[in-house]
C-alpha cells in the first residue's frame, strides 16, 4: 500500500485592514487601564496618601508572589481549554467586565483610614486587578501567533496594537493629570474617581469590541491535544530561544516601569513644565518609530531591528541622567523612538518562539510561553515599584504628604538625581543589557526561514484533519 501524500503547504492568512483596525481596539482597552495605573499608582498612594515606603515595599513583594502563581496557572488553562467558542476568546470576553470593576476599586482607598488600612486597601485590590488583567492581557497576546504565520502580518496586527497602546498609555497620562490634585487647591480626590470610573467602563467595552470580531482558527482547539503539566514545562524550559528573550523582555518591563512611574516626577520636580508637554516629547517619536519598525524589520530581520531599537532607547535614557535639564526632552524624543522596538516587535519575536515549539512538541503553546514569561518577567514591575519610594527617600525627596499636603518644588539636589537616576540611568542600563542578550537569539536567517516552512506544512496537515 502506497502512503499519502503530504498535503500541500498552505500560504500565511492574510489579514484585512478592517481586522486589524478592530484587533487593536483591545489593545486601547487594555492600555488605557495600565497606563492610568502605572503613572498614577505611586505618586497617588505614596505622595497623595501619604503610604509609606516600607508599606508599599511589601505590597509589592506580595504581588509579585502572586503574578509568579497566576499568570503561568491561566497560560496552561487556556492553553488546555477545549470548547466550542474555542480557548481563548471567551475568558477574554467575560473577564473584561471585571477588569474594569477592579481597576476602579484601586483609587477608592479611604484617604485618611491610617497605614494599615491603606496597605490593606492596596494590595487587595492590586491582586484583584492584576488578576483580570493577566487573563485578558494573556489571552490577548496569545491569540497573535495563532491568527497568521507571516512575520509581516504579524508585525502589521502589532503595528495596529501598539498604535492603539500608544494612544491608551498617552490617555492614562493625560486623564490623570487633568483630574488629579494639583498645588494650591483642595486635596479633593471625587473628580479623579469619578474620571478612573469611566476610564474602566470605556476599557471593558473596547476589549468586549474585539472579541466580537476575532475568531480562532479551530484547527488549533479540535485538532491538538494538550500536553500534560509535566510534558508542558518541560518543553518551555528547555526551549534556548524562549529564556533568552524573556531575559531580553525582563529589561524591557523593568524600563517601562521606571519610565512610566517617574514622568510625573520628572514634569513636577526637575524640569517643572506641564506633564503633557513631556509627555508629548516621548509618545510623538514612539508613534512615529512603531509602523517604521516594519521598514526596521525587512532590513534586519525581528531580531536585529528589536537589538538595534533597544540600544539606541538604552543609549538616550542613559544620558538623561548626566546632560543639562535643557537637553533631557531631546534623550527622551530619541528614546521614544527606539522604544517603538518593545512596542511592536516583543510579540512577533514570541511568535516565533511559538512556531520553533510548536515542530518540538506539535501542539500551539502560546498561553503557557506568554505565561511563563509573565512569570519571569512581571517582578521587574514590583521591582521598579519598590525602587521608586526606597530610592526618593534615600535620596532626600520631601512628599507632599510630609509638607502638609503641599508640593515642595525645591527637592534638594540629591533627590533631583534620583528622579534622573529612576527614569533614565537604570533603565537606560536595562535597555543596553536586553540588546546585548539577543546577540544569542537563534531565530534569525536561514534557521528562521526553515522553522517557518516546516510550520505552514505543519498546519497544512491539522487543517485537513478537520
Amino acid at each position: 500500500m502506497q502512503p499519502s501524500a503530504a498535503p500541500e503547504t498552505i500560504a500565511p492568512v492574510r489579514l484585512s485592514a478592517g481586522y486589524k483596525f478592530i484587533w487593536g481596539l483591545a489593545a486601547l482597552g487594555t492600555s488605557l487601564v495600565s497606563g492610568t495605573y502605572g503613572a498614577l499608582l505611586p505618586i497617588f498612594y505614596q505622595d497623595y496618601l501619604g503610604l509609606q515606603a516600607r508599606w508599599i515595599g511589601i505590597a509589592s513583594a506580595i504581588y509579585a508572589v502572586w503574578n509568579a502563581l497566576n499568570d503561568p496557572l491561566f497560560g496552561y488553562i487556556t492553553d488546555s481549554t477545549r470548547s466550542r467558542r474555542g480557548r481563548r476568546i471567551p475568558y477574554m470576553r467575560y473577564t473584561a467586565p471585571f477588569l474594569g470593576l477592579t481597576f476602579v476599586l484601586v483609587w477608592l482607598a479611604p484617604a485618611r483610614a491610617g497605614q494599615v488600612a491603606l496597605f490593606g486597601w492596596m494590595l487587595v485590590t492590586m491582586l484583584l486587578y492584576d488578576t483580570c488583567y493577566t487573563i485578558v492581557g494573556l489571552v490577548y497576546s496569545a491569540l497573535l501567533p495563532e491568527v497568521s504565520e507571516s512575520d509581516a502580518e504579524r508585525n502589521h496586527l502589532q503595528i495596529s496594537a501598539s498604535l492603539f497602546g500608544l494612544l491608551g498609555f498617552l490617555l492614562g497620562f493625560i486623564i490623570p493629570e487633568m483630574f488629579r490634585p494639583k498645588a494650591g487647591t483642595s486635596p479633593s480626590f471625587l473628580p479623579l474617581q469619578v474620571s478612573m470610573v469611566v476610564v474602566g467602563a470605556v476599557s471593558a467595552l473596547l476589549i468586549i469590541a474585539t472579541t466580537l470580531k476575532v475568531k480562532e482558527r479551530p484547527e488549533f482547539y479540535q485538532v491538538d491535544q494538550p500536553l500534560p503539566l509535566k510534558e508542558a514545562i518541560r518543553y518551555t524550559f528547555t526551549s534556548k530561544s524562549f529564556l533568552l528573550l524573556v531575559s531580553q523582555n525582563f529589561m524591557s518591563i523593568l524600563m517601562q516601569s521606571l519610565v512610566v512611574g517617574m514622568l510625573f516626577y520628572l514634569a513636577d520636580y526637575v524640569l517643572r513644565m506641564n506633564a503633557i508637554l513631556l509627555l508629548a516629547t516621548v509618545f510623538i517619536p514612539l508613534f512615529i518609530g512603531v509602523p517604521m519598525t516594519s521598514l526596521i524589520r525587512r532590513r534586519f530581520g525581528v531580531a536585529g531591528a528589536q537589538q538595534r531599537l533597544l540600544l539606541l532607547a538604552g543609549i538616550a535614557l542613559v544620558l538623561v541622567a548626566v546632560v543639562p535639564n535643557p537637553l533631557i526632552p531631546v534623550c527622551l524624543a530619541v528614546a521614544g523612538f527606539g522604544l517603538a522596538g518593545p512596542q511592536t516587535l516583543t510579540n512577533v519575536l514570541f511568535a516565533q518562539v511559538a512556531d520553533e515549539d510548536e515542530l518540538r512538541s506539535g501542539v500551539r503553546r502560546e498561553g503557557a510561553f506568554f505565561g511563563v514569561n509573565a512569570l519571569l518577567t512581571k517582578p521587574a514591575q514590583s521591582v521598579a515599584l519598590a525602587l521608586i519610594p526606597f530610592i526618593l527617600e534615600a535620596t532626600g525627596f520631601v512628599s507632599r504628604e510630609a509638607h502638609g499636603g503641599q508640593i515642595t518644588l525645591d527637592q534638594p539636589a540629591s533627590a533631583l538625581f534620583g528622579i534622573k537616576a529612576l527614569i533614565g540611568l537604570i533603565p537606560g542600563a536595562a535597555l543596553i543589557i536586553g540588546a546585548a542578550v539577543l546577540h544569542w537569539f537563534p531565530l534569525k536567517g536561514r534557521y528562521l526561514a526553515e522553522v517557518q516552512e516546516r510550520v505552514l506544512r505543519l498546519h497544512a496537515e491539522k487543517h485537513a484533519r478537520l
